[in-house]
């Protein structure tokens, strides 16, 4: 395999993990019932759905090149 096959499996392999956790977050905060739940929807789950979403995308463009 050459370096920019791994690269890019590491970038994906972390974008995916990014994702789930960031979905995961936000299933835990959708069955929470507190107020607090939305912060930790809004901002924990988005925060980490927008990372995974910018990771996967700049492991495309950097493995393009």
């Amino acid at each position: 395999m050459s370096t920019e096959a791994i690269g890019i499996q590491r970038g994906l392999r972390l974008s995916g993990t990014l994702l789930t956790l960031g979905l995961v977050v936000e299933l835990i905060s959708l069955l929470w019932g507190k107020p607090l739940a939305f912060l930790l929807f809004a901002f924990i789950g988005g925060t980490l759905f927008l990372a995974g979403i910018l990771v996967y995308l700049y492991s495309l463009v950097s493995a393009g090149g």
